[in-house]
């Protein structure tokens, strides 16, 4: 039984990281302070897929804690 309860905190521990991995990342391209280079898009695209990847992180996010 103990294993189990871990082996349910470890996967818990892991998908908040990547919800906030996510969100870090998808935030750092809407501020630019990461971007692509010029010629895949730049700053423009970067933003936009930074926007992209913080609706979807938190739309996922919202779908998982709802069908739990």
């Amino acid at each position: 039984m103990a294993k189990r309860n871990g082996g349910m905190v470890l996967n818990l521990v892991a998908w908040v990281t990547g919800v906030l991995v996510s969100l870090s990342v998808g935030f750092a391209m809407i501020d630019n302070t990461l971007s692509l280079p010029t010629w895949l898009g730049g700053s423009t695209l970067a933003m936009i897929v930074g926007w992209v990847v913080v609706i979807t992180t938190i739309v996922s996010a919202v779908l998982a804690i709802i069908q739990r």
